[in-house]
């Protein structure tokens, strides 16, 4: 009998692990040993990171998506389906249309949703960028900006040592603005102040969530007229008065509330059961090398599902991609898992609207920033417009 490996989630990790399963394990295909199912609830696939330029009219949707089919090796089986309810005890996944999904192995890569409700005003209110409308929205907004005050706020999630989304995108699109604005010819009239929450993973009153970027973030900023606060967490927005205050009793006035929202798991697999995350949050408790579910040993987990101090981000399924590709391979060869992963995230940072800076870190060493150069930005710019999708389809 043939084993079934079965990825959920049609974003860059499952898409990119699936495509690798197949390579892997093509000697078993071919035998029919092992067959590979991909189950997303869309016949689209995103590339969900770049709605940052959505929101400087840098990218629209159609430039940004392509069909999920058209990813994937031939031999995936590919189920337009959602995942409604996870049995992990039992090996099955039923689905919106009522279907039960058996398997021997699960890569669960269902991603995470921006949760601005959970801090009371912010939907009404803040503006993001993780998700296309959003992104458009915010767009109109500085479109038609011309004074005033921007001022950008981060959202951790309440489970420790789990960071927020995609972590450098904060200050991205903190550099991104100013750019856009003084191309527009208005930077001198408006005020950024761009600040980080007190408690940030291991950190304390810093500026982003690793130290040696912490301590060269203020020559940075200054550099630019960008103002900042450490120490700013946001519990509650008015949308009328225009005020966000923080835990740490400050109020403070914006026209633009540019923010990274908290964020949690899809419901399903928030309902579960088998996070332990705080509020309700859903990650799932990964083991940080095998990245194997906690007591389940036949179910795996990737990207923003995960309870680990690393990434939400693209830059972080490229390397457990194939780590989960191997394990699964290795337990169905010689019954054990083979590989670990260690903590490995690279990514090239928009620190302006042509300028990059080339990132990597891993649980051991934090990023050693550089400075941002052109080269960097053309780099982040192929990514963009070609690279990314070589990546998906497991070429690169």
């Amino acid at each position: 009998m043939s084993k079934h490996i079965l990825v959920v989630g049609g974003g860059i990790g499952g898409t990119m692990t699936a495509n690798s399963l197949v390579a892997k394990l093509y000697p078993e295909i071919v035998r029919g040993q092992v067959r590979v199912s991909l189950l997303s609830d869309s016949p689209w696939h995103y590339y969900k990171p770049a709605y940052m330029y959505v929101a400087f009219d840098m990218f629209f949707q159609e430039e940004l998506r392509r069909t999920q089919s058209s990813l994937l090796r031939p031999e995936i089986d590919f189920r337009i389906d959602k995942a409604v309810h996870f049995d992990f005890a039992g090996s099955k996944v039923k689905t919106a249309s009522g279907k039960t999904i058996g398997y021997d192995y699960i890569v669960v890569s269902t991603g995470c949703l921006p949760a601005p409700e959970r801090v009371p005003g912010m939907k009404e209110a803040g503006d993001y960028f993780y998700q296309y409308e959003p992104a458009r929205q915010l767009a109109e907004k500085l479109r038609k900006f011309e004074k005033g005050r921007i001022f950008i706020t981060v959202n951790f999630p309440k489970t420790p040592n789990v960071p927020h989304q995609c972590g450098i995108a904060p200050m991205e699109t903190t550099f991104m603005v100013d750019e856009y604005l003084r191309r527009k010819g208005v930077r001198d009239r408006v005020e950024i102040v761009y600040t980080y929450p007190t408690t940030s993973q291991l950190l304390r009153n810093c500026l982003f969530m690793q130290q040696e970027t912490c301590e060269i973030l203020p020559s940075f900023f200054e550099a630019k007229g960008i103002k900042f606060q450490r120490g700013f967490t946001p519990v509650a927005v008015d949308p009328e008065k225009k005020i966000v205050r923080s835990a740490e009793g400050k109020e403070e006035n914006f026209d633009i509330l540019m923010c990274t929202p908290p964020i949690r798991a899809v419901d399903a697999v928030i309902e579960s059961g088998v996070s332990q995350a705080s509020d309700n949050e859903g990650w799932l408790p990964t083991n940080r090398q095998t990245l194997q579910m906690d007591g389940f040993a036949n179910a795996y987990v990737m990207g923003d599902t995960v309870d680990l101090p690393i990434s939400k981000a693209g830059g972080s399924c490229h390397n457990q991609s194939p780590v989960i590709a191997n394990n699964i391979a290795g337990d169905i060869r010689i019954g054990r898992t083979v590989d670990a992963y260690d903590g490995r995230v690279q990514a090239i940072a928009q620190m302006g609207l042509e300028v990059g800076m080339p990132l990597l870190y891993n649980y051991h060493e934090d990023v050693h920033p550089t400075p941002p150069t052109k080269l960097g930005g053309l780099l982040r710019k192929s990514f963009n417009r070609g690279i990314y999708w070589s990546v998906a389809r497991g070429i690169i």
